[in-house]
């Protein structure tokens, strides 16, 4: 698709009134045990690893807008004392770069442990966690104030996420190939699951009412079903040959879910009951990132402009871009460059949906963009590898994890 820079639906107003609900009470499912991977792309497996078929229906129907507690103005008491601030960890730093909001410079800068990957906001909005995965280690920060504090031990802690209803913590544990459940408050672990042979184990997100969630395997190409009271696999889902799955994001109608798959260049769209694949939207080299705009009419993907074996150089002219995508559609209905090219990994929307941040991988910087233009506001340099960046606070009741995925 050319480049465009903007596109009549970015221009929407972004308020909404809704009903607050409560949160959603979880109900324990029978699971079954992860079947053997099939040979075949796109398949999927039962308990026994004898191959399944499903019977094509005319889809589920929508639930409204599952965020719809996130628009603009739509602040929990829990972040009232929040400053406006960018967590930027940087995995080959081992540092979290702070950045005003406001004034798009760097304020503070912290060494928090090794391979530091994502900036959590926990599930109450008190806190934010930083991952720092090769001390096996969390570093809590307080929004308050920006500033880090005293580490609690965890393994391995690549990706972390809370189950909807605050109870339990789940540490993606990637290199360790398992899922540890954490109690959210005392960090006591409860169980793990082996997630073998599922490898790279990742990205999640939720079903609708709380009681599954999907996860990526980024290097072996699936996506995982999860009970979300058990830990139970229910199933998994090969995806085409070559594929390395990254973010994971429900869609706002509750739907189905997108999944950024790197190496195809594309968004892969998969049935709300993870069990197959039901289209795919081209969006560029490198895909990534998934992100709703705050009206949730739109996703933001972010396209890193190189392949996972095309990582050890500065981006070129063309290198990188952001998708906007109609989630209604699955059509990409804008394209935004990098002038200069660049290497767009993860981020966030700000509070009052004006602003796009994301990570430069590869650049050593992190991006502003405006959502309504598509033109690169900010560039501002960090230390090198800066990944799974937090923009905080954002509009939401509370948080299920990752760099900031709210209900």
């Amino acid at each position: 698709m050319p480049a465009t820079h903007g596109h009549p639906r970015l221009r929407r107003a972004r308020t909404r009134t809704v009903v607050v609900s409560s949160l959603i009470v979880l109900a324990a499912l029978g699971g079954c045990s992860s079947g053997q991977k099939s040979a075949t792309a796109g398949s999927t497996l039962s308990t026994g690893g004898a191959p399944t078929t499903t019977t094509s229906t005319a889809g589920p129907a929508a639930v409204g807008n599952v965020y719809a507690h996130t628009g603009v103005g739509m602040m929990s008491p829990a972040v009232a004392h929040a400053k406006a601030l960018v967590y930027v960890p940087s995995n080959d730093d081992g540092s979290v770069t702070v950045i005003d909001q406001a004034t798009m410079k760097v304020i503070a800068h912290y060494k928090v442990g090794s391979l530091v990957q994502h900036v959590v906001p926990d599930w109450d909005l008190t806190k934010l966690y930083a991952t720092a995965s090769g001390s096996d280690h969390l570093v809590p920060f307080d929004p308050a104030t920006g500033k880090p504090g005293k580490a609690i031990p965890v393994a391995a802690p690549y990706n972390l996420y809370f189950t909807p209803d605050g109870s339990t913590a789940i540490v993606m544990a990637e290199r360790l190939r398992r899922m540890d459940f954490y109690d959210r408050k005392t960090w006591k672990l409860l169980h793990s699951v082996d997630t073998t042979p599922c490898r790279g184990v990742n990205h999640a997100d939720w079903s609708p009412d709380g009681t599954y969630f999907l996860v990526t395997c980024e290097f072996s190409g699936d996506i995982l079903k999860v009970d979300t009271a058990t830990g139970t696999i229910l199933n998994r889902l090969a995806l085409p040959a070559g594929s390395q799955p990254q973010d994971l994001r429900l869609v706002p109608d509750g739907t189905k879910f997108y999944v950024a798959d790197m190496m195809h260049a594309e968004v892969v769209v998969i049935s709300l009951d993870g069990t197959k694949i039901i289209g795919t939207i081209h969006t560029g080299t490198g895909t990534h990132g998934i992100y709703p705009s705050r009206d949730s009419t739109l996703m933001y993907v972010t396209n890193r402009g190189r392949m996972a074996n095309d990582t050890q150089r500065r981006s070129k002219e063309g290198d990188g871009s952001i998708s906007v995508v109609d989630p209604t559609t699955d059509t990409v209905v804008a394209t935004w460059p990098i002038p200069g090219g660049g290497s767009p990994d993860m981020g966030g929307v700000s509070a009052d949906g004006s602003t796009f941040w994301v990570s430069g991988r590869y650049d050593a910087v992190v991006y502003a963009f405006d959502t309504t233009t598509g033109a690169l506001k900010a560039t501002i340099k960090v230390p090198p590898g800066p990944h799974g960046l937090a923009v905080f606070p954002q509009p939401g009741r509370y948080s299920l994890g990752h760099t900031g995925n709210y209900r």
